[in-house]
This record gives C-alpha cells, sequence and structure tokens, in this order.
C-alpha cells in the first residue's frame, strides 16, 4: 500500500472517530451542551493511549526492519 493511500486512510479514520465525539452541535446560537460525551477525561485517556502505543509499535517494527538487514 503506498504512503498515500495510507495516509488518506489514517485522516479519513480519525474524522469518521472524532465526529461522533465531538462534544457540540456546533450550530450557532444552540448553546446547550446536551449531546456532550459523559467523560470526556476517559475520551482523552484512550485517545493518549492509543497514540502512545501506535508510536511504541511503529518504534517496535522499524527496529525489527532496521536489525534484518
Amino acid at each position: 500500500m503506498k504512503k498515500s493511500s495510507l495516509l488518506l486512510f489514517g485522516i479519513a479514520l480519525l474524522f469518521a472517530v472524532a465526529l461522533p465525539l465531538h462534544g457540540q452541535g456546533g450550530g450557532v446560537g444552540t448553546g446547550t451542551c446536551d449531546d456532550s460525551p459523559e467523560n470526556p477525561t476517559a475520551i482523552l485517556a484512550v485517545v493518549g493511549s492509543v497514540g502512545a502505543f501506535l508510536a511504541s509499535a511503529r518504534a517496535r517494527y522499524r527496529a525489527r526492519r532496521d536489525s534484518s538487514k
């Protein structure tokens, strides 16, 4: 898979996951938070954990690939 198509897929996945988690509807003058997530701290913790895991997995993959050469 080419890097550009992988990047495009990653961005699309990010938006597909982030839009349902968006707290307010974004409409002008709504002024309510009826659709806000229950616990934004927990959501941030999950997103941070996934980011840390992906960074670690990427480093391991690169180290394994470089050692096999």
